[in-house]
């Protein structure tokens, strides 16, 4: 093959890499972060020994199992598992397709770890926490503009908490109808989030997945078959993991009506349709959103997070308890709605996550209408300008709707790549990781072969995007002159190649410190 014109050089760069232990195996007995003083006397005196206001059943047989370390330990502990990490505010992140890794405002950030917020408790009293009730009652009331819904809960913890929502919402609206047993049906599409499948099989749904036509849209007719009076639920993502966005999604949308059922539209990535689309003008009955994608949060490791839930007023006294009101003279949390012998009941222990919440609010009220507009406008032109550039090279292709545009992603393949040279998608995964880059593949099962999927957000300026697609044309030129460079890859990140085997394996896994011990033990 020819070799694959480069306009800049690549950057040189090396991880740190610390071989650092975890926390409890660097514990020593007896050290001692901080030393907690005794009780004053005065103070002793007026509570008490305090553990004989514990309840039996809730004092501890055995002492916590924490870490002994001292503090300059745990900081250097933590700083160097900092420097072993790649991610949004250290490498151009554009790699993380569906799951929006954009820029979050540090304002924010610093604006969230006040001791305003901070040192709040989710069980005070109303009156002393007016200021996020309000916060959280005016973000709501944001949502509701942007999608057209009536009603939204912050309880989700995320998409798949949210998808999980929607989820029990309409088995409890067709329980109040009497049609649960008959409707055990979720439809929803191979390329919309695999969450969106397993939340509802949680639910005990049967799922029937619709596979794209020869554009790559949703099949209709395969839709229109597999519709019918057991149809609980249609969920979908829309454009969907490919990028291509469905024009035709109110017939989707109608027809599911038609037959009595209700339309969850997963919004959880909604960056290229911000004041472009709406859920309820595309008929859906539910949507949510992911707070750590679309609004910028941001999105760390899983978590924290939070899926906005919303739903049309029909659907509203479904949702979960508290949401919050405001009687002209202060915000509550308003339990009424668990009157309701249908309601679903709490999803999540508390009202959402406040850090979360509030730096959403942030981020809206300081985009404004126009500004969530440009978000779009710049996340998609940025998308079309990669996606444009990449399918120069002759061994990037991107299934589907040849010669149109895709919405804020696209999942390519370079599957001629793995033809011919055997280098598969995962080894230029690795390989990316050696220049201080990242990109997601795609969900299992791979209905695209060899993927990549990538998406920039509004974040990344046309210098970095050709940054990355220079990186990009750098490996896949390793590919074809040196595989074998490729193949053992990363040489310069934190580890090398991991064992994946036992991945597939619930055997294999040790979630915990203990669970490890115990399993360590067995061995």
């Amino acid at each position: 093959m020819k070799r694959i014109d480069r306009k800049f050089k690549v950057r040189s760069f090396h991880q740190a890499k610390w071989d650092e232990p975890i926390i409890f195996e660097l514990s020593k007995k007896g050290e001692r972060g901080i030393l907690v003083p005794k009780a004053e006397d005065e103070i002793a005196k007026a509570v008490g020994d305090g553990v004989s206001r514990i309840p039996e059943h809730m004092k501890r047989k055995d002492a916590a199992n924490l870490p002994e370390i001292s503090q300059p330990r745990v900081l250097r502990h933590y700083i160097r598992l900092s420097q072993e990490t790649l991610g949004a505010d250290v490498n151009i992140e554009i790699g993380q397709g569906t799951c929006t890794v954009k820029y979050s405002p540090k304002v924010n950030e610093l604006l969230a770890r006040s001791p305003q917020i901070t040192e709040v408790h989710p069980l005070q009293d109303e009156s002393t926490v007016q200021g996020i009730l309000e916060i959280m009652h005016k973000t709501d009331i944001y949502m509701r503009e942007i999608s057209g819904m009536d009603r939204f809960t912050f309880q989700p913890g995320g998409g798949s908490q949210g998808v999980l929502t929607v989820a029990s919402i309409a088995r409890a609206y067709f329980e109040e109808r009497g049609e649960a047993e008959k409707r055990d049906e979720i439809i929803t599409t191979i390329y919309s989030h695999p969450s969106d499948a397993a939340a509802p099989a949680v639910k005990g749904y049967k799922i029937i997945y619709i596979h794209p036509d020869e554009n790559g849209y949703p099949d209709f007719e395969a839709f229109r078959a597999a519709v019918s009076e057991r149809t609980a639920a249609f969920i979908v993502a829309n454009p969907e993991d490919t990028g291509v966005y469905n024009p035709r999604v109110k017939e989707f949308t109608d027809l599911v009506h038609e037959f009595g059922g209700v339309c969850v539209y997963d919004q959880a990535n909604a960056n290229g349709l911000l004041g472009v689309t709406r859920a309820k003008e595309a008929g859906f009955d539910m949507c949510f959103f992911n707070l750590h994608k679309t609004f910028s949060t941001p999105h760390g490791c899983g978590g924290p997070a939070t899926g906005a839930t919303g739903v049309t007023k029909e659907l509203e006294r479904y949702l979960p308890a508290p949401l919050i009101d405001y009687d002209g003279d202060k915000y509550f949390l308003n339990y009424e709605i668990t009157n309701n012998p249908f309601s679903i009941g709490k999803v999540r222990l508390f009202n959402g996550v406040a850090p979360v919440v509030l730096k959403a609010y942030a981020w809206i009220m300081s985009m404004g209408a126009e500004g969530l507009y440009e978000v779009a406008k710049i996340a998609v032109l940025n998308n079309n300008y990669l996606f444009k550039k990449l399918m120069e090279i002759e061994c990037v292709d991107a299934p589907y709707i040849r010669g149109k545009q895709r919405i804020e992603q696209v999942r390519y393949t370079i599957e001629k790549l793995t033809k011919d040279t055997g280098i598969t998608s995962g080894d230029i995964q690795r390989r990316m990781m050696d220049f201080g880059m990242h990109y997601w593949t795609s969900h299992h099962p791979y209905y695209v072969p060899e993927p990549i999927t990538l998406e920039p957000t509004e974040t990344p300026s046309k210098e970095d995007l050709d940054e990355y697609i220079e990186t990009l044309k750098h490996v896949f030129n390793e590919a074809y002159e040196n595989p074998e460079m490729i193949k053992t890859a990363p040489h310069r990140s934190v580890c090398h190649q991991v064992d994946e085997s036992g991945l597939d394996d619930p055997n294999e896994w040790a979630i915990t410190w203990r669970s490890y011990l115990k399993k360590t033990a067995e061995d």
